[in-house]
């Protein structure tokens, strides 16, 4: 069972358009159903897949009579046009698909989302695309690696014939190295992906350890999902290329469930980490449920962009964050806004800066990267984790442009605590919450006035806890200077500098009016 809301979601991305709506984005869809030509019986559910409709009118139809809220059917422009009045009228809402993409694999995905969806938030991972490997190995007489449209191996073959130094490397790094996609790259093999559905034959290279590769792309009507590899020294042809070329559709189908299993698997996940960053009674009961050991943990708070496209980068940073099923990382993650947050295990700050630098390597080398680590927490207290993540990734942002590159450490809790505190005293001054008058107030507007330095002096003398030589070289001047200067700021406002606590007023009006210096 899904919302209708996350199957228009996740299928739009397929090439299908919601065109009306009229009834609620929150309804639970639970069912799906084809039209069945060859059977008069009216059979209900509630998403209706009207393969064989020779219009939205006749779909709609169809979908009424079964009771559906929603009905998929192919078409293009006039198709869109026609289904918001039909739609509307009838009440069931409808969505209309590119013709490029194929009803088996468009009902693959919906099929995954709706019956499937209780299953794969479980955890359960894409294992049959392994089973697919072997049986394409196994029919084109070669070792068969399935990688996704960025050369990261989603399954390969156990069938090792024609295996090489190139693939093992490929299958290890769980994605083809660098040398070896500037090779493809070089070679237009990922331009011939992204334009062309015919298997390509990449020649042998003893120097990358390639004894040559038959290629060919996965694809859901215009768009590239991944690509099959096939260890050969020589073209596939005739029935072998054929498979390959059958295989690959197969493969594409796979994906496509893969991914929307993926989806699904994000959204609980990210629905659990809000709860949690929000806080919630039975926090035990979800941290358990997000597969996080019962332990110390923390909240780390990200920013990711390019130039002035702040979402972008952002979803790349979300998705590696969310790639891969949970026993195969740390951290559980959600997007709030326009911030990740992600909870790691771990008392230690260095995994979570570990974690970061592992977000910075992954992600393009333009886009920037911004984070802050909260303080550990047990799963009840992790609101304060997140506010403390929050504070910090403001303090990071708040540093000098030519402080924020992006190898720079993130700022956590523990070692920023009194630069936190200080922020937030900046904070509450910029609200007017300091005193307008005062010691320190009277000494800002003399300086104002008369291009004096008695604030900068009043400072250094505190900093330096009364010793007037160390206060001195803080300044570059005499230790008399400051003793005459002192004697000046006490005919002018009443410091009382031998009371400790007017002492300690005085340095947290000085630290809330003043930037870091």
């Amino acid at each position: 069972m899904v919302r209708l809301d996350r199957l228009v979601n996740v299928v739009g991305g397929y090439g299908v358009r919601l065109c009306c709506c009229p009834v609620s984005r929150s309804a639970e869809v639970r069912s799906v159903v084809l039209h069945d030509a060859t059977d008069a019986r009216v059979v209900g559910g509630d998403v209706f897949l009207a393969v064989g409709a020779v219009s939205v009118t006749e779909a709609v139809g169809w979908a009424v009579s079964a009771r559906a809220v929603v009905v998929l059917v192919r078409g293009g422009a006039a198709e869109e046009r026609e289904a918001v009045s039909v739609g509307e009228s009838a009440g069931v809402a409808v969505m209309v698909v590119d013709p490029a993409v194929s009803w088996s694999q468009l009902a693959g995905v919906v099929y995954g989302l709706v019956l499937e969806g209780r299953e794969t938030a479980s955890g359960r991972g894409p294992t049959d695309l392994f089973a697919l490997a072997d049986s394409l190995a196994g029919a084109v007489g070669g070792a068969v690696t399935v990688e996704d449209r960025l050369s990261r191996v989603m399954a390969y073959s156990r069938l090792q014939q024609g295996a090489d130094p190139a693939r093992s490397e490929t299958i290890l790094g769980r994605q083809a190295p660098d040398r070896l996609r500037a090779l493809f790259d070089a070679r237009g093999v990922f331009a011939h992906l992204e334009s062309s559905d015919e298997p390509l034959f990449v020649e042998p290279e003893p120097a990358h350890g390639l004894t040559g590769r038959m290629v060919v792309a996965a694809r859901a009507g215009r768009e590239l999902l991944g690509s099959v590899w096939v260890a050969c020294g020589v073209p596939l042809t005739g029935v072998r290329r054929a498979a390959l070329t059958d295989g690959a559709r197969t493969v594409a189908l796979h994906l496509l469930r893969s991914r929307a299993s993926a989806d699904l698997e994000r959204q609980v996940e990210s629905d659990l980490v809000i709860r949690l960053l929000e806080g919630t009674a039975d926090a035990a009961t979800v941290v358990s449920q997000l597969g996080l050991p019962r332990e110390a943990l923390r909240v780390i708070a990200v920013h990711a962009h390019v130039a002035s496209e702040l979402h972008a980068a952002l979803l790349l940073a979300f998705e590696w964050a969310t790639t891969g099923f949970g026993w195969s990382r740390p951290g559980r993650s959600t997007l709030a806004g326009n911030t990740l947050y992600t909870i790691l295990p771990g008392e230690q700050a260095s995994a979570a800066r570990e974690w970061v630098a592992s977000l910075r390597a992954a992600l393009p080398p333009h886009v920037t990267v911004s984070a802050g680590i909260g303080g550990t927490s047990f799963a009840a207290d992790l609101p304060a984790s997140r506010q403390e993540a929050d504070e910090c990734l403001a303090l990071r942002e708040a540093r000098p442009p030519d402080t924020v590159a992006s190898n720079t450490v993130p700022p956590a809790y523990d070692e920023s605590w009194n630069d936190i505190l200080l922020q937030r005293l900046r904070a509450a001054a910029r609200t007017g919450r300091t005193p307008a008058r005062g010691p320190v107030a009277e000494l800002r507007r003399h300086d104002t006035e008369h291009a004096t330095d008695y604030v900068a002096t009043l400072r250094a003398w505190l900093e330096a806890q009364g010793d007037l030589a160390d206060a001195a070289a803080r300044l570059g001047v005499h230790p008399n200077t400051i003793r005459n200067r002192l004697r000046r700021i006490a005919e002018l406002t009443p410091l009382d500098l031998d009371d400790a606590r007017k002492r300690l007023a005085m340095i947290i009006d000085l630290a809330a009016a003043e930037n870091d210096r």
